[in-house]
């Protein structure tokens, strides 16, 4: 039985058997990198098998996994935040009255962790939970920058920036201080009252400003 085939069905049937034909030549060289990569994964498979910890473990016989054994790469390279601190300052805690030794770790002039300092004769490096989030007083994000100020006769807040509000309290200290000052060289017009958050460094630059304002009215509410 004969077959007979036009011109274009011969055609299209040449060009089917070259694309047939390019597909197994072009699946050679896709077969073979397959192999390489499944090599390479049991390779790899097998370098994690061996660096796994109960395997080293158990070839090392150490029963407790107290050695090193027990450590994986990423705890090999594990370390404290505080290493790359390039100066270390020592500081009391800004709270209570306690006084609490601190250590305050800096780079690139930023804070990077505050811990409690083991040479302090006082909390031998111990911190109460609110000393031990001094970190946050600096860099906490809820930390406001601006203030609410009410006008005189006003009936609503607004809010201004925290610069210009410290500038308004010193126009005023000054306005008040001119306006109430007396022959003996004091003012009776300004009283400051301090708490248990100011240190001993703080009052002591306190007591030394109210001094040079004449301001004899400084007292402070902290006892312990």
């Amino acid at each position: 039985m004969g077959i007979s085939l036009t011109k274009g069905k011969v055609r299209k049937t040449a060009a089917r058997g070259l694309r047939a034909s390019v597909t197994k030549r072009s699946q050679k060289p896709r077969h073979a990198e397959g192999i390489r990569e499944y090599y390479r994964f049991v390779n790899n498979r097998s370098f994690l098998a061996l660096n796994w910890p109960v395997v080293r473990q158990i070839a090392n016989k150490d029963g407790g996994a107290l050695g090193d054994s027990a450590l994986s790469e990423r705890s090999r390279e594990l370390a404290p935040r505080t290493r790359g601190a390039h100066a270390v300052v020592k500081s009391i805690c800004p709270y209570c009255a306690v006084g609490c030794g601190q250590l305050v770790y800096v780079k690139n002039t930023r804070i990077i962790d505050i811990e409690g300092d083991p040479e302090s004769p006082i909390s031998r490096g111990c911190l109460c939970p609110k000393g031990a989030a001094t970190f946050q007083l600096v860099t906490g994000t809820h930390r406001l920058h601006e203030v609410l100020y009410r006008r005189p006769h006003a009936t609503e807040w607004e809010t201004i920036p925290l610069e210009r509000a410290m500038e308004m309290v010193a126009q005023r200290v000054r306005k008040t201080r001119d306006e109430t000052w007396e022959e003996h060289r004091r003012t009776m017009g300004i009283a400051h009252l301090g708490g248990a958050t100011l240190d001993n460094e703080e009052n002591y630059l306190l007591k030394k400003l109210y001094t040079a304002l004449g301001i004899v009215q400084v007292e402070n509410q902290a006892r312990i």
